[in-house]
C-alpha cells in the first residue's frame, strides 16, 4: 500500500469510491458530484489541508482528508476530517493508515484538535475513532432526513498537539517541510 497526496486527475477514482456511500445514511449529501465538482473539492481542501489517497497495486482504495472545522479565527487550530474507503477493503487497516498519517500532517501544522461526524449507527466507524484515540463529544439527535429517517450525528474529538498560551497560526500545508511531509507518508505506507 502507498499513501499519498490527491491529485486532481484522481477525482473520477475517489469519485467511484465515494459513489458507495450515497445511498447510504454515512454521508448527508443525496446526489453524486460531478467529476468536475469533485475535482474542485479536491484542489480547494489541498489549498490548505492534506487530502489523501491509498493505492493498492495502483488502484485508489482509500482517501481521507480535513478541512477547518468552523470559520471564526478562533476554531483555526482545528480540523474536521473525513475517510472514505472501497467497500471490498474495510477492516483490513486501511482506513487507520490514512488517519494516521493525516493526523500526524495536520500535527506538523499546527492543528490541535480534530473532530469527525459519523452518522450513527456506524459501528466500523465508531470502532475506528474509538480506536485511535478520540472521544465521543456529543450526539446531535435527528440532525439530518435521509433515506426515510431522521439520522443522528455523533461528534469526536481527539487533541492532536499542545495547548500552549499565544499559538502561532497553523501553517498551510505547502509551508510543512516536504522532508516532514514524505517521511509521514513513507511510515504510513509501510
Amino acid at each position: 500500500m502507498e499513501i499519498g497526496f490527491a491529485a486532481l486527475q484522481d477525482a473520477g477514482e475517489l469519485l467511484a469510491i465515494y459513489r458507495q456511500y450515497i445511498e447510504t445514511p454515512i454521508t448527508f449529501e443525496c446526489q453524486l458530484p460531478t467529476e468536475e465538482a469533485f475535482a474542485e473539492r479536491i484542489r480547494s481542501i489541498s489549498a490548505g489541508y492534506p487530502y489523501l489517497v491509498c493505492r493498492e497495486n495502483g488502484r485508489i482504495i482509500g482517501y481521507a482528508y480535513a478541512h477547518r472545522q468552523a470559520e471564526r479565527a478562533a476554531y483555526q487550530w482545528n480540523a474536521e476530517l473525513s475517510v472514505y474507503l472501497d467497500r471490498q477493503v474495510r477492516g483490513k487497516g486501511v482506513g487507520r493508515r490514512l488517519y494516521s498519517a493525516l493526523m500526524e500532517l495536520l500535527r506538523l501544522q499546527g492543528i490541535r484538535t480534530v473532530y469527525a461526524l459519523v452518522t450513527m449507527p456506524n459501528p466500523a466507524s465508531e470502532g475506528l475513532h474509538r480506536s485511535m484515540g478520540f472521544h465521543l463529544m456529543g450526539v446531535q439527535k435527528s440532525t439530518g432526513y435521509k433515506d426515510g429517517a431522521w439520522r443522528d450525528v455523533a461528534w469526536f474529538e481527539k487533541a492532536i498537539g499542545t495547548y500552549d498560551e499565544l499559538p502561532a497560526p497553523p501553517r498551510p500545508l505547502r509551508e510543512v517541510l516536504r522532508e516532514q511531509a514524505m517521511r509521514v507518508l513513507e511510515e504510513a505506507s509501510t
